[in-house]
Parts: structure tokens; sequence; C-alpha cells
């Protein structure tokens, strides 16, 4: 079985903040990406599972 690690990635308007942890839950990094860097990072990267997080002020702007 393919052991995926987690990125976890915290949506905001230019800037992007990155965690990634192992699937034993280890932190394995921390990054910040411009918007134009994070598709090039994210398709560089090893089959991994995506988790996203909208700021806070995305639900204002969903109403």
């Amino acid at each position: 079985m393919t052991q995926h690690k987690i990125i976890g990635i915290d949506l905001a308007k230019n800037i992007f903040f990155l965690v990634e942890i192992n699937h034993k839950g280890k932190n394995l990094g921390r990054k910040k990406l411009q918007r134009s860097k994070l598709l090039n990072y994210v398709a560089n990267q090893t089959p991994s599972i995506i988790a996203m997080e909208a700021c806070s002020g995305a639900h204002y702007w969903a109403r």
C-alpha cells in the first residue's frame, strides 16, 4: 500500500501557507508560497492528499 503524505493549504488572496505531514502525522515541513508558484509546487509532488482551508474572509465573500 502506498503511503501518501498530506499537504494542508491555507488559502488566501496572494500568499498560501502549506504544511506537509506523513501518513503517521509527523510534520514534514512548512512553506509559504506566492499564488504564481503554488501550482508548480503541487504538480511536482509525489502523489499526495491535498486539504484546503479558506481564510475567514472567504465566508464573507461567499454570501
